[in-house]
């Protein structure tokens, strides 16, 4: 790992017509080309590894630990804080405004959301930078140029910047480091100047109100998903109180727009926009969008993300428009007005129907089919989201099975954090008719050498194993099946937690041992000799009989997006590269 001490030095036609005019028509004439972050070398003997190393210390670090603490009972310290930092690392908040920001929030499909908005943009031929989270594999899948994460090179020089000039003045600052997601929304705001975007999508982490994004001043567009209930140890317990939070990224005369809400949410968000006095607009059906080509086309599946499409069109025809794009097919969106109005459909350009179509969003009602084992990943992780994935699955499985050559065997792989309540997402699963749940931490495999991007410092293995056995009986008492006995971990020489048991429901100690069960050798990917394989008991390996004798093997991956990124890992090697 690189040494803390160190002494840090710091060192298409549309857009390009717009490029050459230097946007002489911006928001209130703010310039697009004006940039005072410095650049500086890269320092030699910084890998990416040493850079992952070292960001992973900002999960736990005291200092920010004690920031969590004292800005829990004070959340409007948390922007205050977040400029502190800023600033420290050579930014200032004026300069966030040139990169022409879409700020996005909500509860479910704010990703997906920008997801579809970026590629729009980027069809356009725009330059764009896209700023989210979790990461499913590698860190740097959070910023990406173009739609690519940034590569490993590029993600080494500009985090040793960044970081050394936060170092170099923490002795300063009472010993303080900003805690990982500030960081890398730090880092993010510096890649997007330095490399010149046209603009930037930028993913709210939790909330909005106090969330480190919302330092942002000027935004050309703000967005927010569908809204429902999750983090309510920093959001509150009720929609009312979540919606005030989503709302606190509204601002002045910037246009906002939302999708249909709860009648409850969509009353704080009016008030927050009459607050604001930001006009505040609701996207209509995507069915209401005539296209030539007849009805859209989405690259994203599931009846959700119609939603997630229509406002994502609303947010790129409204960033075009107020770009002053010379084109009758962007009819003006007056922000004079305030309150909450239908936001009108329109005929989306055949570039606006091409992003739709070419968008995609991995983990997210994702199917991938390796040989006679097919994979259903979606990280849902709130009840509304679970909803939707299991309408989705049941919908897609099926197509599946019909398709199949002989029997199929349905298999759950299921994991959630935090205060969410498994118990209820599990219940919602029951009706997917599974022949095995299988349980397992976010621990990508039991041995030392687990990639560095994945690792998780705030969250004890003890603690998530005991999770994954909570979980577990959660599922045998949904299902009934009168069997009160419990469970171990599925490994040769591990103490027995509680005796074993005769269900269909399995728990392991890591997802790459959980996945070799599931698939008995009928993956080529998994099988590889390169993944290091774990001893199973015998009397476990036997009960994957039925996984041998099918035809084909349907895995539903669901709970967590940690989880998901987990298996993606291993069933897609080049990811991790």
């Amino acid at each position: 790992m690189a040494c803390m001490s160190r002494v840090w030095q710091r060192g298409s036609g549309l857009a390009a017509r717009l490029r050459q005019q230097h946007c002489a028509c911006s928001l209130a004439g703010f310039s697009v080309r004006h940039y005072s972050t410095k650049t500086a070398p890269h320092i030699p003997g910084m890998e990416y590894q040493d850079a992952i190393c070292t960001l992973n210390t900002l999960q736990t670090n005291a200092s920010a630990l004690d920031q969590v603490r004292q800005e829990r009972s004070h959340p409007q310290l948390q922007l205050q804080a977040m400029r502190g930092f800023l600033e420290r690392a050579g930014l200032t908040v004026e300069e966030l405004d040139h990169l022409n920001i879409i700020h996005v929030t909500g509860t479910k499909g704010k990703g997906s959301t920008c997801a579809f908005t970026e590629q729009i943009l980027r069809s356009y031929g725009f330059r764009t930078g896209f700023y989210s989270s979790p990461h499913l594999v590698q860190v740097r899948e959070r910023i990406r140029i173009n739609g690519q994460p940034i590569g490993k090179e590029l993600f080494t020089k500009y985090f040793w910047q960044v970081y050394g000039r936060l170092d170099e003045t923490k002795e300063a600052h009472g010993g303080t480091m900003p805690a990982y997601f500030r960081f890398l929304t730090i880092l993010a705001f510096h890649v997007f100047l330095q490399e010149k975007v046209d603009l930037a999508v930028i993913e709210v982490g939790i909330g909005g109100a106090y969330d480190c994004t919302n330092i942002i001043r000027r935004p050309w567009v703000c967005g927010i998903s569908s809204l429902g209930i999750d983090h309510t140890q920093i959001l509150g317990d009720t929609i009312e109180k979540i919606a005030w939070q989503k709302g606190g990224i509204f601002k002045t005369g910037v246009p906002a727009f939302t999708v249909k809400q709860p009648e409850d949410a969509m009353a704080v968000l009016k008030d927050r926009a009459k607050e604001r006095r930001c006009p505040l607009w609701v996207c209509p059906e995507l069915e209401s969008y005539q296209a030539d080509c007849g009805p859209l086309h989405l690259g994203l599946a599931g009846q959700h993300q119609r939603s997630n499409a229509s406002l994502a069109l609303q947010l790129s025809h409204s960033w075009l428009q107020r770009r002053c794009l010379p084109d009758e097919s962007f009819p003006s969106t007056s922000v004079k007005s305030t309150g909450v109005l239908p936001a009108t459909s329109f005929k989306p350009s055949p570039i606006m129907v091409k992003g739709l179509a070419d968008t995609e969003w991995p983990g997210r009602n994702q199917t991938l089919k390796h040989g006679p084992v097919t994979y259903f990943l979606d990280g849902a992780h709130t009840m509304r989201s679970m909803q939707a994935c299991v309408h989705w699955f049941k919908e897609t499985a099926a197509q599946h099975e019909r398709k199949a050559s002989g029997p199929v065997a349905r298999v759950l792989l299921f994991n959630a954090t935090g205060e969410r309540d498994s118990a209820a997402m599990l219940k919602l699963l029951v009706p997917c008719h599974f022949d095995f749940a299988v349980f397992c931490p976010n621990i990508t495999e039991a041995i030392a050498s687990c990639n560095a991007d994945q690792q998780n410092f705030n969250v004890s293995v003890e603690n998530m194993l005991t999770r994954c056995l909570d979980n577990e009986r959660s599922w045998r008492l949904h299902n009934s099946t009168g069997d009160n006995e419990g469970t171990q971990l599925l490994i040769e020489d591990s103490l027995p937690l509680v005796p074993e048991k005769k269900a269909d429901t399995l728990v392991f100690p890591c997802i790459l041992s959980a996945l070799q069960w599931i698939t008995q050798g009928r993956d080529s990917v998994l099988a590889d000799p390169a993944e290091r394989v774990l001893a199973v008991k015998p009397s476990i390996m036997a009960k994957a009989a039925p996984l041998c004798d099918v035809a084909e093997i349907h895995v539903l991956i669901t709970g967590s997006l940690h989880l998901v990124g987990g298996v993606l890992k291993h069933l897609d090697p080049a990811s991790s590269k």
